[in-house]
């Protein structure tokens, strides 16, 4: 497979950093709530306040991944041009595949950058795995964590709902319109 897009199909590389977020977002759905879980059970398990830190510590960090590899495959994208959509692709449906990919970025940026500026206002530090300490982005407030936690979550689900849309279209497309859309992007499909 070549690393570079080619005009049929994505490269390696832009599905290996497509897969890649979409499964680290997966796991920090499930680690954000492992550490709400913990969070609710330390009022009857002291030893629960150290693994909400801990599942937080780690949702943190991947949550740094996701920003870097975001960067990282706009980066991409922008020295990389994505493969034309199908000739018989109606245009609304171009516009409207465009604006999804445009809003999937844009908060591929946002929910890192606004989870960063929560812990930053609950004066919680925000490491890279142990290894790299991150500069705070704001001074401690509770009222400004607070609302920053509410428009992380909200971003979250406005990207669970955008990704169930993107995944029902490229369903569509690959069972319905049977136009080669989705495996443009699988590893195991073929030019």
């Amino acid at each position: 497979m070549r690393l570079s897009n080619s005009t049929a199909r994505f490269g390696a590389v832009a599905q290996g950093l497509h897969w890649l977020i979409a499964a680290l977002i997966i796991v920090q759905y499930f680690l954000a709530e492992l550490a709400e879980e913990a969070g609710a059970a330390r009022r009857t398990d002291p030893s629960a306040a150290l693994d909400q830190l801990m599942l937080m510590a780690r949702h943190k960090s991947f949550g740094i991944t996701i920003l870097a590899l975001a960067i990282l495959r706009l980066s991409w994208r922008a020295v990389n041009q994505p493969p034309p959509w199908p000739a018989a692709m109606p245009s609304w449906q171009v516009r409207v595949a465009r604006t999804t990919h445009w809003l999937f970025y844009g908060l591929l940026f946002a929910i890192p950058i606004t989870g960063w500026l929560a812990s930053s206002a609950k004066n919680y530090p925000v490491s890279w795995f142990g290894l790299i300490q991150l500069p705070d982005l704001v001074a401690p407030d509770k009222g400004l964590a607070h609302d920053l936690e509410e428009v992380h979550e909200i971003l979250f689900n406005v990207l669970v709902v955008l990704a169930a849309i993107h995944v029902a279209a490229a369903l569509k497309h690959q069972f319905i319109d049977k136009d080669g859309v989705l495996m443009r992007m699988v590893p195991w499909s073929r030019d």
